[in-house]
């Protein structure tokens, strides 16, 4: 590996570290929140997912945008203007402002994640590509896991809003980095931005959302909510009409047919609706029914971090020789199995014998899962379309954690008590399952792939 793509797997590491840290380190604040600033389970899926509205809204918009100013050029705006939000949801005094300012959030890390997945895709090449990737996906997965563990320290030991200072570090040295690396930025001539789609695919994805989270407070028969959710339905059609008549669309669907990409986000769509509904549930649950403080609550999944770093670049080396089929497969049920055997939770919750076993094996699921998965989905494109392939990919991903976590007032019935939480692992459960028999079904090792459009 060159000097060149050390910087660059590093600074793709780091940028994409900090929006997926803060995707999930509020979770274990929650509770703490709550406390502060008022507001019930409502309030707390708000704080969740006014970040991934913004986000998964807006990284198809960020994928032109890196395509018209220059990828180095849009992370660093993502990098300050995720600095700024930051500082904002830590001086936040009402639940109102937490969500705005988390939407904000949202907003620059849409500019993050695709940019930074795109240029290792471009720096690298077959085998050492997929080693990247691997290397990748462990360090923002174990992000996305370790960011409990981080917000727990700093909610028992100091304050649930330092919680939102930790991404300070990780930003400066990766525009430290930014400034070391010294790329001139590649542009594409007459990209043009469609704002009108980003404004119907931010309304397609918020407006269910909220009818989601609000109905369990105002009722379906609300106008407010069958309105809102009406909308919303009528908001995403229209985005997708747009992307098949406009000239240069946000989110070509001419992806879709491409076998691997278009079965990869069906897949993506079950397992990370069942990472986001499953780790929401076991934070919250620890804590407010198990009596957990908050680190010892983001301690339970540090067995999963230790898995991801350990297993991620290894299972991408393998995927990349073998094909992802099999590990896409097997992986998603390892996960499921595993939440099946959190079944054995009770209120008291023993640590040891109730809940390691059932982490550990996600952890070893999702270890095998991450890095095939990506590797599949943006390894059947042309490097030239990696930029938006990690977009759709990770808006996917977004959107699936937001709608499922928008769901769990319907799934638990009763709120997160040990009867609502039993609902909220089975349907995890089901997700992991049904994303690994997708993955059987629809995915194909790139040398069949070439053999079956030979046939063809």
């Amino acid at each position: 590996m060159t000097r060149e793509q050390r910087l660059v797997l590093a600074i793709a590491i780091l940028a994409s570290f900090v929006a997926f840290l803060d995707g999930s380190v509020v979770t274990v604040a929650l509770p703490a929140i709550k406390e502060d600033l008022g507001g019930g389970l409502a309030t707390q899926q708000w704080v969740v997912d006014a970040y991934l509205i913004t986000l998964g809204g807006l990284i198809l918009v960020a994928g032109s945008l890196s395509d018209l100013y220059g990828r180095i050029k849009v992370i660093r705006w993502g990098l300050i203007g995720f600095g700024v939000a930051s500082v904002l949801c830590a001086v936040a005094l009402t639940p109102e402002f937490l969500v705005v300012a988390r939407a904000l959030q949202g907003i620059a890390g849409a500019m993050l994640v695709p940019s930074s997945l795109a240029m290792i895709m471009s720096s690298f090449r077959d085998a050492a590509q997929a080693k990247a990737i691997g290397v990748w996906t462990a360090w923002t997965s174990a992000a996305f896991i370790a960011g409990p563990l981080v917000g727990g320290i700093f909610v028992d030991l100091l304050s649930w809003r330092l919680v939102f200072a930790i991404n300070v570090l990780p930003i400066a040295i990766t525009l430290w980095l930014l400034v070391q690396l010294g790329h001139k930025d590649v542009r594409k001539e007459g990209v043009r931005i469609d704002f009108l789609g980003a404004v119907l695919a931010t309304v397609g994805i918020g407006a269910p959302v909220f009818a989601l989270i609000e109905q369990g407070n105002l009722g379906w028969q609300n106008p407010a909510i069958w309105a809102t959710m009406t909308v919303g339905i009528l908001s995403f059609a229209a985005f997708l009409w747009r992307q098949h008549t406009i000239r240069d669309p946000m989110m070509p669907l001419s992806l879709f047919h491409v076998r691997n990409f278009s079965w990869g986000n069906v897949a993506t769509t079950f397992i990370y609706a069942g990472i986001s509904l499953g780790n929401f549930a076991l934070m919250v649950f620890l804590q407010e029914t198990g009596g957990y403080p908050a680190t010892l609550a983001g301690l339970a999944l540090m067995p999963v971090e230790i898995i991801l770093i350990l297993l991620s670049s290894y299972m991408g080396g393998l995927g990349g020789k073998y094909g992802p089929r099999l590990f896409m497969t097997v992986g998603p049920l390892v996960m499921g199995v595993g939440f099946i055997v959190l079944l054995t939770v009770t209120p008291d919750v023993n640590y040891l014998t109730q809940v390691l076993p059932g982490v550990v094996l996600f952890g070893l699921g999702l270890a095998i899962t991450v890095a095939p998965l990506t590797s599949a989905i943006l390894g059947s494109i042309d490097p030239s379309q990696s930029g938006i392939g990690s977009a759709i990919n990770n808006a996917v991903a977004r959107v699936a954690g937001l709608v499922a976590i928008a769901f769990l007032g319907v799934i638990t019935i009763t709120g997160l008590d040990p009867a609502g939480f039993r609902r909220a692992l089975i349907t995890t459960a089901a997700l992991f399952i049904l994303g690994g028999v997708v993955s059987f079904i629809g995915i194909r090792n790139p040398i069949k792939q070439r053999a079956d459009a030979a046939h063809e």
